[in-house]
């Protein structure tokens, strides 16, 4: 269906009060900005930005709701046979390969972890984002599974996944922050990646590989 009038005039408002508010927090630093200001920038009313944008951090993570599915399209997306820690490798190698934005390995991706490590309130909002990405994956593979309700491997293994490409994105951007050209950076993260994920592999194993065809699901042990 095509974008109608009113849906194009409401993305295009969201679109301008997130441009703003980011040309705000670039020049002058998040904590130092403030939510009135960016209304005044992008032209609309304190309360037209609160009807988009529900807290301030929401104009800086503009993107936080396709950050927290993205772990759980990647789980659900591993081809026939595939195990999660493979299907994360392969993800994460095209982020790095191709610098996209998902694990924020693109061009200016350090100026954007130097903002959220200058300002305590990004931090927390950052650490919330984190442990929302980690409950929702390791859901999705309790449910891919059928695992049992008391059963840790879901979480556990989720928290492995999402702590190694945090970890992995960290090496990158302390680089990056320090001065170092990507031309440098790349290779050794490509190094890093194929350890980290060779000891993941090593450890996890085929924890929630798909069979290569479909099986009866089995009955949740703690089921009414």
């Amino acid at each position: 269906m095509d974008e109608g009038l009113r849906e194009r005039k409401k993305r295009e408002t969201r679109e301008r009060i997130s441009d703003m508010a980011m040309g705000l927090f670039l020049s002058r630093g998040f904590d130092n900005v403030t939510v009135a200001e960016v209304a005044r920038a992008a032209d609309v009313s304190v309360n037209t930005v609160f009807n988009y944008f529900p807290a301030k951090e929401d104009l800086f993570l503009d993107r936080q709701d396709q950050v927290e599915s993205m772990p759980v399209e990647v789980a659900r997306g591993r081809a026939p046979g595939e195990s999660v820690v493979r299907a994360f490798r392969r993800d994460f190698l095209d982020a790095l390969e191709t610098r996209d934005w998902r694990y924020g390995l693109n061009e200016g991706g350090d100026v954007f972890a130097g903002m959220v490590a200058g300002s305590p309130a990004l931090r927390a909002r950052m650490s919330e984002l984190h442990l929302r990405r980690e409950t929702l994956l390791a859901a999705a593979l309790a449910e891919d599974a059928d695992a049992d309700d008391d059963d840790l491997t879901p979480r556990l293994v989720a928290a492995h996944l999402l702590n190694t490409t945090r970890l992995l994105s960290d090496y990158a951007m302390r680089r990056m922050l320090a001065g170092e050209a990507w031309e440098t950076i790349g290779p050794d993260l490509r190094t890093q990646a194929d350890r980290a994920f060779d000891l993941l592999e090593s450890g996890l194993g085929d924890q929630f590989r798909p069979p290569d065809s479909a099986a009866p699901p089995r009955t949740r042990k703690n089921s009414p």
